[in-house]
């Protein structure tokens, strides 16, 4: 079954991080990621830039609204993602807690909705 771990973390405590620590942070998740890949459970995943990057579309009414930065002011922001391959939610839940930005924030793992196949038109419901 696919699970997607989403990283949130507070951007201002990995800004205050010494250019070290930040490359060994780095280094220690791309180790994960290969740890992960060698044992079949990494689908996908990327790092995000930072939320000051952001911009947010709504569609109201038929008019498209953009907004800078994220929609809802949180403590933790989104950082990144890992699409898992797990027995059930037990064993991702056991991936995702060795993802190491988890030390500083917050891993939310869901399991992925799988959408019904289209019909002959290439359409889904």
């Amino acid at each position: 079954m696919k699970y997607v771990a989403l990283v949130y973390y507070q951007e201002r405590l990995i800004d205050a991080m010494t250019e070290r620590d930040w490359q060994a942070l780095n280094r220690e998740c791309v180790a994960g990621v290969e740890r992960l890949t060698e044992q079949g459970h990494f689908l996908a995943g990327q790092a995000l830039q930072p939320v000051e990057s952001a911009t947010c579309i709504q569609v109201r009414d038929g008019e498209v609204l953009l907004s800078d930065g994220p929609f809802a002011e949180t403590k933790e922001q989104l950082a990144g993602f890992y699409l898992l391959d797990a027995r059930d939610l037990n064993e991702a839940l056991r991936l995702a807690s060795r993802i190491p930005p988890a030390r500083f924030g917050t891993i939310e793992v869901r399991p992925v909705r799988e959408l019904p196949p289209g019909d002959d038109r290439g359409e889904t419901s």
